[in-house]
């Protein structure tokens, strides 16, 4: 199958399109999973904060 010029270099923009977009798409996903794993972390750090302020209240 033969394209013309005209044709061709619109796929190859379309391909280019969509590349760009999958790549903005995979960007939003590694922030929201960053952002996920940071609250985590933060979670886990007030678990153990609650934790020892129970400790030292128990001791009082």
């Amino acid at each position: 199958m033969n394209l013309s010029p005209s044709a061709s270099l619109y796929l190859n923009q379309e391909m280019v399109h969509e590349r760009i977009r999958t790549l903005h798409l995979e960007a939003e996903e590694e922030r929201l999973a960053s952002r996920v794993n940071s609250v985590r972390k933060a979670r886990r750090r007030m678990e153990r904060a609650s934790r020892r302020l129970s400790d030292a209240l128990s001791r009082v």
